[in-house]
């Protein structure tokens, strides 16, 4: 059976062809232009591809209720053009197919509890700390959704009392977003995040609002593991730091062996490496055709 998936992202379009195993077989990506430049050229690969059903990982805010009759369209975007876009009728009335559609974040940390890093998990978070941050959450062996769906990357946090920053969020001042993206990194700094990995000074406070982020989705969702990626989780020191102030902000109260003595089995990169957003999309559109939708 050939599967698509699309992680559809601001910068660019992935499409790609997969089994139900997790096998990739090809992967394209797209320039993310206007809606009538970009979706043609999605609709013709997984036409060409002849894909049994889709899955679509996409930027968001989205409407996942599928009682709605907006269901499966980007809402208020800061996307030029792509507020109100319906990317998933208009691929499932071109293909003819069954298309589920996600959050890219949730379709994340879907790919890594089926095939990656949570496999086996009955809950998991996976936080992408990018341009933004993005949270995806895996509770008792489901996706969660809600009024509309989890933004936990704008939780807020507590500013540091030596910080002077401003945010970078329109919305708020203090949340993950504003504070710890690479957009907040590079406005404070004027250098991006891959340029300031010999300013010890930049990592202590990073580390120190992604843990903040970390112990209290912990202490709400209690995930059976923790998956940080992202552009900026690739500073290499960054992960080991976040571990230790995770563990001590919660302080032994959350009392559990992965997290009082085995924090680096706990919180941890992705095993798929950039992979885990295509796999749960394709995932997506398998568990749509379960469902019999076209």
């Amino acid at each position: 059976m050939l599967l698509g998936g699309l992680e559809a992202g601001g910068t660019k379009m992935v499409c790609a062809i997969g089994k139900e195993d997790g096998t990739l077989i090809d992967r394209v990506s797209v320039p993310t232009g206007t809606p009538k430049e970009t979706i043609p050229e999605l609709i013709k690969y997984f036409k060409e591809k002849k894909v049994q059903a889709l899955g679509i990982g996409c930027f968001g805010p989205l409407d996942l209720n599928r009682s709605s009759k907006s269901y499966g369209s980007i809402t208020n975007t800061p996307k030029e053009g792509w507020a109100g876009i319906n990317i998933t009728e208009q691929m499932k009335e071109a293909l003819d197919i069954p298309v589920g559609i996600d959050t890219d974040v949730n379709a994340a940390v879907l790919g890594e509890v089926v095939y990656g890093a949570a496999k086996g998990c009955s809950s998991a978070l996976y936080m992408t700390v990018g341009t933004g941050v993005g949270v995806g959450v895996y509770i008792n062996g489901g996706l969660v959704h809600g009024l509309v769906h989890p933004e936990a990357g704008h939780m807020m946090i507590c500013r540091d009392q030596a910080d002077t920053f401003q945010g970078c969020c329109p919305f708020h001042a203090d949340c993950v977003e504003g504070l710890a993206s690479g957009k907040a990194l590079e406005k404070r700094y004027g250098r991006k995040a891959q340029e300031l990995s010999d300013r010890a000074d930049v990592w202590e406070l990073e580390s120190s609002y992604l843990a903040q982020a970390v112990a209290n989705y912990i202490l709400v969702y209690s995930p059976e593991k923790v998956i940080l990626w992202g552009g900026v989780m690739h500073q290499k020191a960054l992960l080991p730091m976040v571990r230790e102030k995770v563990k001590k902000l919660l302080n032994g109260y959350v009392s559990h062996p992965l997290l009082t003595e085995r924090i680096d089995e706990y919180i941890v990169y992705p095993l798929l490496g950039e992979n885990p957003g295509i796999l749960g999309a394709i995932y997506l559109g398998m568990e749509e055709m379960k469902r019999g939708t076209c």
